[in-house]
């Protein structure tokens, strides 16, 4: 998928038209992350035929050493493993929480993770197999029972509690019994949206490939699999021309800026996906992308200076510090007050501050159900008091 006109349905040519005229609002110009995975080309979480076509993070870095190196310490590439190798069940040996009757509890040793629930007369246990997400929001875990089947663990460890806690949506207060208090059994289908979002080639010719996949977000996971341009610069190394301009391997950067935010929210949430998820208030707010493209700034069919990318690089680890996204800001917006306006610099000075734009424009939200603050990517005018705005 190159541009959303060359490429893309007569449906989504179509809404981008009505957005221009301004018939409909912005955000209706994206797509569903299904929708995407119905077009031709390349996309995250899009399952591939053979798993030959994959050649693994470490044949790029021969040529990418660099991005290799940093991407390797990013939270996409740790955000799965198996859990007998997970920083914050080793760095908390015993974990416990209790609701009501029930008491659960994880223990860990340099090898396994066990995981217990009990209402003092039933208690169950399993090892822990999988650990999704990183210690710095929250980390859920799997497990498999005889049957064969994944299921999720009640709870999930919080760093913002320092200890466990309901896992984000599985909240239960009042279950049945000890089993419906220790789990949620995940179909094979979300398992497979899981793990495609939080591995890299775990779904093969529409088969989920636990054996073979590639723990985290590697490189082939956001530019699609490599085997193929692995060969031809080696070919174009050994002195083979025709492989010169051979187009094997996927760069989102030529994407425009409506593909290019629904291109990160394949995992962490388009527009639509959060709409068709009936997901509402703060909670929306860890979907950046669904939050950017509601943002003013955006424009009518998106401005190519904002998009995911424009601050945050996939290559790098997440910087934290909110002065550092200034450059960004200033793209677009003047920082003298009264300066005329242009086409590069269309938006106003800030008459308040000239730095730290995203501590006011772009303000922390609190979600409930992740025990922590989330920046919301829905850039505006930030009044105290107000309302959250959908």
């Amino acid at each position: 998928m190159a541009t959303l006109l060359t490429s893309a349905p007569l449906l989504r040519q179509a809404l981008l038209l009505l957005v221009t005229l301004g018939l409909v609002p912005t955000a209706l110009a994206q797509l569903s992350t299904a929708d995407h995975l119905q077009d031709p080309g390349f996309w995250p979480t899009q399952p591939e035929p053979s798993r030959a076509a994959y050649t693994g993070p470490e044949a790029c870095r021969e040529c990418h050493a660099q991005k290799f190196a940093t991407q390797l310490t990013t939270a996409m590439r740790q955000n799965a493993m198996m859990a007998n190798a997970s920083a914050a069940l080793r760095a908390h040996p015993r974990l416990t929480f209790e609701v009501g009757p029930y008491h659960y509890l994880i223990e860990s040793d340099a090898k396994h993770s066990l995981y217990t629930v009990t209402n003092g007369k039933v208690t169950l246990s399993s090892p822990l197999l999988w650990a999704f997400g990183t210690p710095r929001v929250g980390q859920s875990y799997l497990f498999k029972r005889a049957d064969g089947n994944f299921y999720e663990a009640r709870v999930t460890y919080f760093p913002s509690l320092k200890g466990l806690g309901f896992t984000p949506s599985r909240d239960l207060l009042h279950p049945k019994d000890v089993e419906q208090a220790m789990d949620r059994m995940v179909p094979a289908s979300e398992v497979k949206q899981c793990f495609s979002c939080h591995t890299t080639a775990s779904v093969i010719g529409g088969q989920f490939d636990e054996q073979h996949l590639i723990p985290g977000v590697t490189c082939e996971a956001c530019h699609g699999p490599g085997a193929k341009h692995v060969a031809d610069m080696k070919a174009l190394v050994k002195g083979d021309l025709s492989a010169a301009g051979k187009d094997d391997i996927f760069n989102s950067a030529h994407l425009i800026p409506n593909d290019a935010v629904d291109f990160c929210g394949a995992c962490h949430g388009t527009w639509w996906d959060v709409k068709l998820s009936n997901t509402t208030g703060p909670s929306t707010t860890r979907s950046a992308p669904a939050r950017l493209v509601t943002s003013k700034c955006w424009g009518k069919a998106g401005d190519p200076r904002l998009v995911c990318t424009s601050c945050h690089d996939p290559h790098l680890p997440l910087n934290t510090d909110e002065a550092s996204y200034d450059h960004a800001c200033l793209q677009c917006h003047n920082n003298v007050v009264g300066a005329a306006l242009t086409k590069e610099h269309s938006g106003k000075a800030c008459p308040v501050a000239k730095k730290d734009c995203a501590s006011c424009h772009m303000p922390k939200v609190y979600v409930k159900e992740m025990h922590d603050y989330f920046t919301d990517h829905r850039i505006r005018i930030a009044r105290a008091g107000e309302p959250f705005p959908e």
